[in-house]
């Protein structure tokens, strides 16, 4: 089975994908990692050097190339990868995938965020909760259509990530 993890930034796809990875026995991938295994560059030196058109592609390439793996997998993909391409129908037509949406309010993104921003160029500019929180509704609101197609939903607000954990694998077997 490959367990597809989808979510906003922050939503702590890779950090709950780790925790499920180690609890099940599973293999994590991380698509935005594997991308920059593949091309030989960090994803914001892809954006810069070859565009965000050609990220977006090779995003398609690699996760179509996870999907059709054998074999148990946690995968986490950025935040745009179910929103481009056909990527959210791939990951749920995928006959041995299962997709979770680590869901999680504005509020609880905006602060974990301003704590995290130095290491995400898309936001280190911005300086406030209130535009932080501006910022996020506004791509939720784009992204919502895409994440909310995932067969299962997991809120992760006022919870530690082993509780999370727990959840994922509540819903899951």
């Amino acid at each position: 089975m490959i367990i597809v993890l989808i979510g906003y930034m922050a939503s702590g796809k890779t950090s709950i994908g780790k925790r499920l990875a180690a609890k099940l026995n599973y293999t994590f991938i991380d698509l935005d990692d594997l991308i920059e295994e593949k091309e030989n560059a960090s994803v914001t030196e892809v954006f810069k050097n070859k565009g965000e058109v050609y990220f977006r592609k090779k995003e398609t390439e690699y996760l179509k190339e996870v999907l059709a793996m054998s074999g148990n997998i946690i995968l986490s993909v950025g935040g745009g990868a179910p929103c481009y391409s056909n990527n959210m129908k791939d990951i749920l037509d995928a006959e041995n995938a299962k997709s979770i949406y680590l869901k999680a309010t504005i509020p609880t993104l905006a602060e974990k965020l301003l704590r995290k921003k130095a290491k995400r160029p898309l936001i280190a500019h911005i300086e406030t909760e209130e535009a932080m929180a501006e910022f996020i509704g506004k791509h939720l609101f784009e992204r919502s259509p895409f994440y909310s197609q995932a067969e299962i939903k997991v809120s992760i607000d006022n919870k530690a990530k082993d509780e999370i954990v727990e959840d994922v694998l509540s819903v899951l077997f």
